[in-house]
């Protein structure tokens, strides 16, 4: 989805906007700062005080926590129109409660929490969106605990990969390339690193995808399906 510029305005689909008036999107729009983020930034600390909430306009942002020996649990593979920091709409928020990371150059919205508190407390519907993407989150959480009890590894795989080809893909002649290393993509499906590896190799020999260096192209997404 592009202006006639070629700019991409696919985040305007974003669930934090549907639905808002023409005055109550021109208050929120006019509020926010814009923001270029360079890859590998941290936008959000967990622990940290939630004094900003993002609007990813273009690029790539992963969300996740640390596990106890260090490891990186993905959460969240945010793609354009995701929102980001959303305790941040709440009048005495907790802190963060996750870590995120740009994964490419990033365009958001950046609103304090002053300004973000003051535009939903006249236009209503922005909070509600708010909490219908905190319950979508939760509703996608509680699935994913699901099927790790209930899909085989490579059924989680699949899934990982059919869904970040939706949200974070980028369409070429080739196939849909994705840009994720293994160990992350293995964080998101809730499987080893091994499998991951052994799964997407095997997947690779058949052609249904191709490996590259921190990124998987697929080439016969419509075969993931039956995975």
């Amino acid at each position: 989805m592009r202006n006639g510029d070629g700019s991409d305005i696919s985040w305007l689909r974003s669930k934090f906007l549907a639905g808002l008036t023409d005055d109550a999107m021109r208050q929120l729009l006019d509020t926010a700062k814009a923001c270029h983020i360079a890859p590998n930034e941290h936008v959000i600390v967990k622990g940290d005080n939630p004094n900003r909430l993002f609007l990813l306009k273009t690029g790539r942002a992963r969300c996740y926590i640390l596990t106890e020996d260090g490891r990186e649990l993905v959460l969240l593979w945010a793609a354009p129109g995701e929102v980001l920091g959303l305790v941040s709409l709440l009048p005495s928020p907790p802190n963060y409660m996750v870590n995120t990371t740009t994964v490419s150059a990033c365009d958001c919205l950046v609103w304090d929490h002053e300004a973000i508190r003051k535009v939903a407390r006249e236009h209503p519907p922005i909070m509600e969106n708010g909490f219908r993407l905190m319950l979508y989150h939760l509703a996608t959480s509680m699935k994913r605990h699901v099927n790790l009890v209930t899909k085989s590894a490579e059924s989680r795989l699949a899934n990982g990969l059919i869904n970040l080809a939706t949200s974070a893909g980028e369409v070429r002649t080739s196939g849909i390339k994705i840009n994720i290393t293994n160990e992350q993509l293995s964080s998101l499906a809730d499987i080893s690193h091994f499998t991951t590896s052994r799964i997407l190799s095997k997947w690779e020999h058949q052609g249904v995808l191709s490996k590259q260096r921190g990124a998987v192209t697929l080439l016969d997404p419509e075969s993931l399906l039956a995975a």
